[in-house]
């Protein structure tokens, strides 16, 4: 240990080998990318701008937009510029704000998904106590509750993560920094390291699947009984909820809980991008696309600006 040199920086991997890859890559993410600030900036204007999304429901959704813009923004930027110029190179103190940024994003975005749950389970299942239960209070409280337990979680696995010694190989096998990934390039025992992520895992991820399974177990026995019409609004609000939270869950489950291997494959990496990309991608197509509500809005908010315009 003593004739080893200490690892000053990281060699993050490119999306491919060959230039003409990585160029692809790097166009698709980068059109992911923007797709992205697009929609969930109009889910963020629209939810505003309209009175009449002035509601718990539109409150987290737009909190969840905000939160998927700040998610995307830590990792894809930085990794398409890295692989179009070549310069795969990131600071210790760069790779650590990363990682506490990803950390933070992602289990606020687990919490927002669950209080989500819990909305539409007492909006379907608890329709006369709606307003009393979910007020502004409940709100602001669970969001506020929800960032600053992030900052404690992320800052928790940041700290134990970089209190390792890293004097081998600088070259992390993945496009962005991740705690799998730093593991594999430790020399110090690392298995404290996994335990804790182990746990917190089957806590966080473990804890929240069961808990939103949980409510909408009990929302489509509720929506069963309810007439045609009203089983398909409550399925078009329900129905895309349940398929951001497996696709997220499942993909973040399998990145941090299968073991650790000394080589990555592109199944890996696919994984990264299925937890970091395809939920805030996601987001705001089933969420306005699907949902008659903000179509409406986003139709009210453009009359308005054009007739604003034409005056």
């Amino acid at each position: 240990m003593a004739n080893s040199t200490m690892v000053t920086e990281f060699l993050l991997m490119g999306f491919a080998e060959g230039w003409k890859l990585r160029f692809l890559y790097s166009m698709l993410f980068l059109l992911m990318f923007l797709a992205t600030l697009l929609g969930n900036l109009l889910i963020v204007t629209v939810t505003t701008a309209d009175q009449n999304l002035h509601t718990p429901m539109y409150f987290f959704l737009r909190n969840l937009s905000i939160l998927d813009m700040c998610y995307i923004s830590v990792t894809v930027p930085n990794a398409c510029v890295n692989s179009l110029t070549g310069n795969r190179a990131i600071s210790v103190a760069g790779c650590a704000a990363q990682i506490f940024l990803v950390i933070y994003c992602a289990f606020v975005e687990v919490l927002f998904l669950s209080i989500m749950a819990w909305d539409r389970y007492v909006a379907i299942c608890q329709p006369l106590h709606y307003s009393t239960i979910i007020n502004v209070r409940f709100c602001v409280r669970m969001t506020v509750v929800s960032l600053l337990s992030g900052l404690v979680y992320a800052g928790a696995h940041t700290g134990n993560t970089f209190v390792l010694n890293f004097c081998g190989s600088n070259t992390l096998p993945q496009f962005f920094c991740d705690i799998p990934s730093l593991l594999r390039l430790s020399c110090s025992d690392t298995s404290s390291n996994q335990l804790s992520i182990l746990v917190s895992a089957v806590f966080v991820c473990g804890g929240s699947f069961v808990f939103i399974a949980m409510s909408y177990v009990r929302i489509f026995s509720a929506v069963f009984k309810f007439p045609a019409q009203e089983q398909g609004k409550a399925f078009s609000t329900c129905v895309p909820h349940v398929l951001v939270v497996s696709i997220f869950l499942s993909s973040m489950a399998c990145v941090y809980l299968r073991p650790a291997a000394d080589t990555v494959t592109i199944q890996d990496m696919m994984l990264s991008v299925f937890y970091t990309m395809v939920p805030p991608f996601l987001n705001p197509v089933l969420y306005s696309l699907r949902n008659k509500q903000v179509k409406e809005a986003v139709r009210r908010v453009i009359l308005r600006k054009v007739h604003s315009g034409a005056r």
